[in-house]
């Protein structure tokens, strides 16, 4: 049986096509000056919001437990539209072990065990800014996350010089395929919808209209389809201009879990850099 993911692999190819480009030159536009700040105060709430769940979290709360928690927590700081509300995962469902349908990634009623890796995902919109934001952390002592975490820290360093060097978004992803399989992990972002390795985000003016399908604000689906949709999304078919915002999300498995990062790149005139030079996707509770 073809699965939706091998469909929606298939369907990226379409990048080619002259009707997407047309429709994916509003895609490559780089922020004004003025919005970067926008974006990186966006981005510090949203980590802000998962590292504090992150030292509430104890064994036995639930995924869905953990997102509401997370959801609450923004609107409690007056954030009210959402790119996506929160995504949560446990322990072997870190490494997407189990999930076959879109449905599957949502946040469950697993629980959290001692010893376990966990990663939240939260997309709010603040001020017409879109972020997105990935955050892995362990509950207790494990030495094969603090592995895989300083390998991350170590391709985080190294991905900026990617996008300085090749020309194609493609090449990119298929870099850091090979390099994850060169020190022992599965790609894990190859089972994403589409296999992203990351997306564009853009300013939203549509914030005060509040509607969510499946854990995405209808904001999401607009701003991929009124651009062109495979134009938004950096997978291993993409071709074109990198210029703008992007969210990389870089995930990584092992044979037990999986660990990523996830923070808004900035390319503009060939150059790429992190909005925020901190690590604040890498951070891990004191």
């Amino acid at each position: 049986m073809i699965s939706v993911n091998s469909l929606l692999k298939s369907a990226s190819k379409i990048t080619s096509l002259p009707i997407v480009k047309t429709l994916s030159k509003g895609a490559n536009l780089a922020p004004e000056i003025g919005d970067i700040e926008g974006y990186l105060k966006a981005q510090r709430l949203a980590h802000k919001c998962a590292s504090e769940i992150a030292s509430m979290l104890r064994p036995g709360w639930s995924e869905a437990h953990t997102a509401e928690m997370m959801n609450t927590w923004l609107h409690d700081h007056k954030v009210d539209s959402f790119f996506h509300k929160a995504f949560v995962w446990f322990g072997e469902r870190t490494r997407f072990d189990g999930v076959r349908n879109y449905f599957e990634y949502l946040p469950s009623k697993r629980v959290l065990r001692e010893d376990e890796v966990f990663i939240l995902d939260i997309a709010p919109i603040i001020d017409g800014y879109i972020c997105d934001i990935g955050y892995t952390d362990c509950m207790g002592t494990n030495p094969a996350f603090e592995e895989a975490r300083a390998y991350l820290k170590d391709l985080r360093d190294r991905i900026p010089a990617m996008f300085d060097q090749k020309s194609s978004g493609g090449a990119i992803w298929t870099v850091i395929d090979q390099d994850m399989a060169q020190h022992g992990y599965e790609n894990i972002h190859a089972k994403y919808p589409f296999s992203v390795l990351g997306h564009r985000i853009h300013k939203s003016s549509l914030e005060r209209v509040k509607a969510n399908f499946i854990n995405f604000g209808w904001q999401s689906y607009w701003e991929f389809i009124s651009r062109g949709v495979f134009g938004q999304l950096l997978n291993q078919n993409f071709e074109g201009d990198l210029t703008g915002l992007w969210a990389i999300e870089p995930h990584l498995g092992t044979r037990s879990f999986g660990a990523k990062f996830e923070e808004i790149l900035h390319v503009e005139d060939g150059k790429a850099r992190w909005l925020d030079p901190t690590e604040p996707g890498l951070l891990t509770r004191s």
